[in-house]
């Protein structure tokens, strides 16, 4: 009899297509039948925060990792850049499967056809950080929410930041009015890609999981996770890093604002987590210490 695997999420529109589409890609692989377990978590409910304010990145997988760690569960799915960099002993990120766009896109103008003083829409230090540096002119208000919600308050803003991958999921992406090149707008670690977690003595269903995960997105999305690791891994720093994988191996690009600049650095390796780790380091010789949360 083929097993039941249950998948436990988040219950947004985006994280229910995400487990979705991982429950449907190990029922075509014939590895199991899949069911959804939904749950809350304190990032969903708690939408009148800031994020920082809560702290990070867990308030978006502590209780979806609770599932899957007391048996309610067997797989959990999240997006990628929501996880902290370190992962419990207890569980295994099983797969990264095949990466989607990576980029941060503008709905409600282009970056250039702001006025003066308009008013931007983004609740990520690492955005805002990158915004004042375009457009030090702009106004930067706090956003939360769901993507529909977040896509509601253009018309009150001038704008909103959000992820390309998460419009194109919800197949929201004709409201970009500006795809912004990673090259500058350095992306969270992890965005685009989506991870599968499993308990790390389940070796089952760690193999089952395990036809999902794509090499090349693996070796990039380690190599930024190692980054953040050697800063802390939390999302309340202003931090971005994008990894792509080219003939001289992987190739790394990594941010850091600190008393309003934006420290840049850029290095290839062959190693992910060594790699990930000297950015880290090398920024923080640039900044002079560790930028406070914001």
């Amino acid at each position: 009899m083929t097993p039941t695997l249950r998948i436990a999420t988040r219950g947004s529109a985006l994280a229910m297509w995400q487990a979705t589409w991982v429950a449907d890609a190990l029922h075509r692989g014939g590895a199991c039948e899949c069911e959804l377990v939904v749950v809350s978590t304190e990032g969903d409910r708690r939408l009148d925060v800031p994020l920082a304010t809560m702290g990070g990145k867990g308030v978006f997988v502590k209780e979806v990792q609770a599932a899957l760690l007391d048996g309610r569960a067997d797989v959990a799915v999240h997006s990628a850049k929501d996880l902290p960099a370190i992962t419990p002993d207890e569980l295994a990120l099983a797969a990264i499967p095949a990466r989607a766009d990576v980029r941060d896109v503008l709905v409600g103008a282009t970056l250039s056809g702001l006025a003066e003083g308009a008013i931007v829409g983004s609740g990520s230090p690492r955005r805002r950080a990158l915004l004042r540096e375009a457009r030090p002119d702009l106004r930067l208000a706090e956003l939360r929410g769901n993507i529909d919600s977040r896509l509601a308050r253009v018309g009150e803003l001038d704008a909103v930041v959000v992820a390309a991958a998460a419009l194109d999921r919800l197949g929201r992406a004709p409201h970009a009015c500006e795809v912004l090149d990673p090259e500058s707008f350095v992306p969270q670690v992890g965005q685009g890609a989506l991870a599968v977690e499993c308990r790390a003595d389940d070796h089952d269903t760690c193999r089952a999981v395990a036809v999902l995960d794509d090499p090349a997105s693996r070796r990039a999305v380690d190599a930024e996770r190692a980054f953040l690791a050697e800063l802390g891994g939390d999302c309340r720093l202003p931090v971005g890093a994008w990894a792509t994988l080219g003939d001289d191996g992987i190739d790394l690009r990594a941010v850091l604002a600190a008393d309003g600049v934006v420290h840049r650095w850029r290095a290839t390796g062959d190693d992910a987590d060594p790699l990930g780790r000297r950015a880290a380091r090398s920024l923080l010789d640039l900044a002079g210490s560790v930028p406070e949360p914001s």
